[in-house]
């Protein structure tokens, strides 16, 4: 992806609507398959009471029947572009309240927001508008991917506007973003690379390998010193090779490591996908959406910086060269795909989309699962894992439809 980004037309705008039975009442969903950590629970039940999940509720409660559906944790999303017809790099505030809240129709309750590659005096801007909206509880942090990355990975990046990770530039944005920075995605064996991944973790920022040129044994000095997450596994890297593993059997092979992927149907064989997930295990997969512009908003010409996008059939691909330009995918669409065409478990299709992104935020105790205590962020699915209800913080989003 590049610095900015525009759309045809005009995104639609957010909307948000308590369900009137649960407006300011506790809630007990009950006759569910409540997909819990320790596996799933027929017949369960969760209680809502205000914003949080309970044990019991007041007698007051009010009884929501969903039997013959799912009910599973909200989605997680670590790697986000927008979503809505909105960029999280270059829209207003009003435009990435409406990305948010497009993928929070589609079950993300949790979004981290990333950036693209700019130039740093534009990215430390940005990172300021986007930590206010972390403070406001709006997003999850920041993501920043690019300008750090290889001119020879670069994907729908804007070469003219990367550079090497110097531990400076790194820290520029990490003070930008006033401790509401969570990831960096970056090129390790560039000069400085190393470096950065130190300062990274010294930070408390997740460093991610990512857009990266590196062999074998430069990726695993870049996880020695503190990597810890793989940005889109297989995209934007050297290919598995025999002699040549590069970065990917670096990544797949050690324990210190998630390993993100993008699961819908373009970016990665299903066979790929399966690689990866039974090397690394369930516990070491999130998927993502790497979403841009056109996710949940349709197909049509963007513009990403200089770069023009044409979006067909829901594939973003940059004119000039047909690559392959962030994803229009839906985390809904993700888990769907994951169950129906992956062969995954509802428990580990779970793990890969709740629990481990929320870990990996250092939020696992107030999100990523259904217990007690934790937010009352919780989607309905049918027998089909179509979506049917979204609620977060308590509240629904998209209210249940169990007609």
């Amino acid at each position: 992806m590049a610095a900015d980004s525009g759309a045809r037309g005009t995104a639609r705008p957010a909307t948000h609507h308590p369900h009137p039975a649960t407006a300011g009442h506790p809630t007990i969903l009950t006759g569910a398959t409540v997909v819990l950590p320790t596996g799933p629970v027929e017949n369960g039940q969760v209680t809502v009471d205000g914003t949080r999940i309970t044990r019991s509720a007041p007698e007051n409660a009010h009884l929501i029947d969903v039997t013959g559906h799912y009910v599973i944790p909200g989605f997680v999303d670590l790697h986000n572009h927008g979503g809505g017809g909105a960029s999280f790099t270059s829209g207003t505030v009003g435009d990435i309240l409406k990305g948010i809240h497009t993928h929070r129709l589609h079950g993300t309750t949790t979004l981290v927001a990333s950036t693209v590659t700019g130039d740093m005096e534009f990215l430390t801007r940005r990172a300021g508008l986007l930590s206010e909206l972390a403070e406001q509880g709006e997003i999850a942090g920041i993501h920043f991917e690019g300008p750090f990355i290889s001119p020879c990975r670069k994907g729908a990046h804007s070469e003219a506007l990367l550079r090497d990770p110097h531990p400076a530039d790194v820290r520029k944005l990490i003070d930008a973003a006033r401790g509401r920075a969570r990831m960096l995605t970056l090129a390790t064996e560039l000069p400085g690379g190393l470096d950065s991944v130190r300062l990274l973790a010294d930070h408390g920022v997740i460093a991610a390998i990512g857009h990266t040129d590196a062999t074998y044994e430069q990726t695993v000095e870049a996880i020695d010193a503190g990597a810890t997450v793989a940005t889109h596994l297989f995209n934007a890297m050297p290919p598995l090779g025999h002699r040549s593993p590069g970065p990917i059997a670096a990544l797949l092979e050690d324990d210190r490591i998630t390993v993100e992927l993008i699961n819908d149907g373009t970016h990665l064989h299903p066979a790929a996908l399966q690689l990866a997930f039974h090397r690394a295990g369930a516990d070491r997969v999130a998927f993502i959406t790497d979403a841009m512009d056109a996710a949940g908003f349709g197909d049509g010409r963007y513009w990403l910086g200089p770069l023009e996008v044409e979006v067909a059939d829901g594939v973003a691909r940059l004119v000039e060269d047909g690559t392959i330009a962030g994803s229009t995918l839906t985390q809904d669409r993700a888990f769907q795909r994951a169950v129906t065409v992956d062969g995954l478990t509802v428990e580990d299709a779970v793990t890969a989309l709740c629990a481990n992104p929320a870990r990996l935020l250092g939020l696992a105790d107030t999100i990523g699962s259904l217990e007690p205590g934790k937010y009352a962020d919780l989607l309905i699915l049918d027998s089909t894992y179509e979506l049917k209800g979204v609620m977060r913080r308590g509240e629904w989003v998209v209210p249940p439809q169990l007609g």
